[in-house]
């Protein structure tokens, strides 16, 4: 249902990469569009500035030339010939004048529209159309023959222009006798400004063609990062790997192909007990080295990393791991966590009352036996003998689960616990008796914490008693209450621990025997019996590692386990 959704969704709208492109490539052309126009805009200024004062250079020129400033003086009202400036046969004169000659020089060499030469009233000395020669400028000279240089826009008979005025000073003197115009058509300015627009124009596509190519490739690589999920998508499957991360109950640690921690749910930090930032490599979180060891076995080719039982605190987990590939790419390590404890527990106490059964079977077959004895007895006529028989029976009790000196065991639990383990024993060959210090008269207040840890130091003993060499059989428990602190020792008659085993027999994955219960399930006693006597503030040691030998020195391995606050206190 949720991929239909996502196809509905779809059709009415455009795919984000879709999005992605369009808006960048509209920034992209918005911001070049908005470029162009200020470099359009600096550009124009820059060319009409540039003709203007190419324009004033001219000017200046042609004003500072001493023939212009001569004839200018000649012709100014306090010259000689100011009066015949606008005679007609003065016209020719100008017209063939050098000022007129030196104006037109300057237009050719430099390219401008126009050379203009005037006296100080403003009558024209030289001119590119010899019929405006000895006529009024058609624009206003004040400013320049007030002794100010003008760049200006105007608008004159030769068409729109851009012009520059300079005022001519009198041969050897400061006095204004005229002005000097030099001007540029404003379409030739346009045109220039044109040209270059053009070339920024065709920058500006390239540019824009760039921007587009590369939202498109950014929009290809989103694809690829996202694995080509669109967002809503992308926020579903987020939702859908909180749920699932925080609402199953087996711990998840995710890794990528570089071993940093990306995912880890509650469960995962609660069960490992760690608490390392996500994001961080996965050997700065402290786990478990079995842990780590598991999830550095994963192969990319699904191989390795089987299940292992490890132990964090007081719990025992099974832990696997594999590689996660998608479209040929290594995504990384995924490490899954179970809680088996309680499965520990209920192990324990199975096989307490599967001994305590084995036990029961074992003395109603002896009473079946000894009930035929005296149905034998009765039905021959001797009730005097069955009488006899039947009083010794009574006296004596059954012997099938005699365990001597459990009345030292003041505690139900216990009792009950080694008659089990003492039929347990029996069935194997092995003798279980208790020790001469053995005085326990407080109930047991952690049961699960004294079973757990009696049970596999028996186990352990009668499984060592059991392969030893020795042909007397023997496991001893003592056990001893000190105020809330259990004290129990465990010495067997077996081959003892080897000397390479006796640094490291409480590490997980050191064992003499196999568990098949579990794949890697291997080493797993020892380990949890310490953690939980060190989580109580005690201790198991290896007091005495044994050896192998004859009857006459049965002594193997012995362990001594402190268990504080198990018992409840004396009144």
């Amino acid at each position: 249902m949720r991929f239909s959704r996502s196809k509905r969704w779809r059709g009415r709208r455009l795919r984000l990469r879709t999005q992605v492109l369009l808006l960048q490539s509209a920034v992209v052309a918005l911001a070049l569009t908005a470029a162009f126009g200020a470099f359009a805009y600096v550009n124009d200024r820059h060319v009409e500035r540039e003709y203007q004062l190419r324009a004033l250079g001219v000017a200046r020129t042609v004003a500072a030339n001493p023939v212009v400033r001569a004839q200018a003086a000649h012709y100014s009202v306090s010259g000689d010939g100011h009066r015949r400036a606008r005679a007609e046969n003065e016209v020719d004169a100008l017209a063939e004048g050098p000022v007129q000659a030196l104006a037109q020089a300057a237009r050719a060499r430099t390219g401008s529209l126009f050379v203009v030469v005037t006296d100080d009233r403003g009558v024209r000395l030289a001119h590119p159309q010899k019929s405006q020669l000895g006529r009024m400028v058609s624009t206003d000279p004040s400013r320049a023959l007030a002794g100010h240089e003008v760049l200006d826009h105007d608008h004159a008979h030769l068409g729109e222009e851009i012009v520059a005025k300079v005022p001519v000073y009198a041969p050897h003197s400061r006095r204004v006798v005229g002005e000097a115009n030099a001007g540029v058509a404003a379409s030739h300015v346009h045109d220039q400004v044109v040209r270059v627009l053009l070339v920024g124009l065709a920058c500006l596509a390239v540019a824009l063609l760039v921007g587009v190519m590369a939202s498109a490739a950014l929009a290809r690589r989103w694809r690829r990062l996202t694995l080509g999920l669109e967002p809503e998508e992308l926020v579903g499957l987020v939702q859908e790997q909180e749920a699932v991360l925080h609402g199953i109950g087996d711990g998840v640690l995710a890794l990528d192909p570089r071993e940093r921690v990306t995912v880890v749910n509650d469960e995962a930090r609660r069960l490992l007990a760690v608490d390392g930032p996500v994001g961080a490599p996965v050997s700065e979180w402290g786990l478990n080295p079995r842990v780590l060891a598991v999830a550095r076995a994963a192969r990319p080719d699904g191989g390795g990393g089987e299940p292992v039982v490890t132990t964090a605190g007081e719990r025992v987990l099974v832990v696997s791991a594999r590689r996660v590939r998608r479209a040929d790419r290594d995504l990384g390590t995924l490490v899954t966590v179970k809680d088996r404890t309680d499965v520990e527990s209920l192990t324990r106490q199975l096989d307490a009352v599967q001994a305590m059964s084995t036990a029961l079977r074992a003395q109603r077959h002896e009473f079946s036996n000894r009930l035929h004895v005296v149905a034998g007895l009765v039905h021959g006529g001797h009730l005097t003998q069955a009488a006899r028989y039947l009083e010794e029976l009574l006296g004596t009790g059954s012997t099938s689960v005699s365990l001597p000196g459990l009345d030292a065991v003041d505690e139900a639990y216990l009792r009950t616990f080694l008659r089990a383990k003492a039929a347990q024993a029996r069935e194997k060959g092995v003798a279980l008796v208790l020790g001469e210090g053995t005085w326990v008269d407080s109930p047991v207040t952690e049961p699960v914490d004294v079973t757990t840890v009696l049970g596999n130091l028996l186990d352990n003993a009668v499984h060592a008693a059991g392969e030893g060499g020795r042909t007397s059989r023997q496991v001893e428990v003592e056990l001893m209450a000190h105020g809330t602190t259990l004290v129990i020792t465990v010495a067997d008659s077996g081959d003892g621990v080897p000397a390479a085993r006796t640094e490291d027999i409480f590490e997980e994955g050191v064992s003499s025997k196999e568990d098949t219960s579990t794949p890697g399930g291997r080493g797993v006693g020892l380990a949890l019996v310490r953690q939980i006597a060190r989580s109580r503030g005690g201790e198991v040691d290896l007091v005495t590692p044994g050896g192998p030998g004859d009857d006459e020195d049965p002594g193997g391995a012995v362990f001594v386990a402190r268990l504080p606050g198990v018992l409840e206190e004396a009144r």
